[in-house]
């Protein structure tokens, strides 16, 4: 299956895509900020960047889109009809440096909240409530590494590893 649009729109396109700053990032910086809560934004002194750094809470916040970090299981991550290959050569690459960087800031004592790009969407204003106060008690509690996504909180997968095979055996869309 060929592009629909030629290889100049595609890279106009492409390159539009922010790793900062995006949309699912604001909304929980703006809902975090009206709770109280005061962070640091992509501290280039940890691994990964985060994209919020609590001290006072020895935490850290990664907002991962779905499609881009691999979210395993997620309605909104498959793997594209066309380069294949591609794909899910840079998708895994991402995974395995997003679990590097977790297990580096684990070791150093860092606390890390993924939340997907899922658990954001389309929020009603009874959802994100709940996917707010979710956020908030876990950066106050002393519990261990997760992630947040639409299904709410759970464990972070516990290896390099894990999340980067779970690529394998999503479909591309069709």
């Amino acid at each position: 299956m060929t592009d629909i649009v030629d290889q100049a729109t595609r890279s106009r396109m492409m390159s539009g895509i922010r790793g900062k700053n995006t949309k699912p990032e604001m909304l929980i910086r703006k809902a975090l900020h009206a709770r109280g809560f005061r962070y640091r934004l992509h501290a280039p002194d940890l691994p990964g960047k985060p994209d919020l750094v609590f001290p006072r809470y020895k935490a850290v916040l990664f907002v991962h889109g779905c499609f881009w970090h691999g979210h395993p299981g997620c309605k909104h991550f498959r793997l594209p009809g066309t380069r294949t290959d591609f794909w899910a050569s840079k998708i895994t690459a991402n995974c395995v440096r997003d679990s590097k960087q977790q297990h580096l800031l684990i070791e150093k004592g860092w606390r890390v909240l993924v939340i997907w790009e899922c658990a954001t969407r389309k929020l009603q204003p009874e959802y994100a409530e709940n996917v707010f106060n979710l956020v908030c008690g876990w950066l106050k509690s002393d519990t261990g590494s997760a992630q947040l996504d639409a299904n709410g909180l759970s464990p972070l997968p516990c290896s390099v590893t894990e999340s980067a095979t779970t690529l394998k055996v999503l479909p591309p869309n069709t």
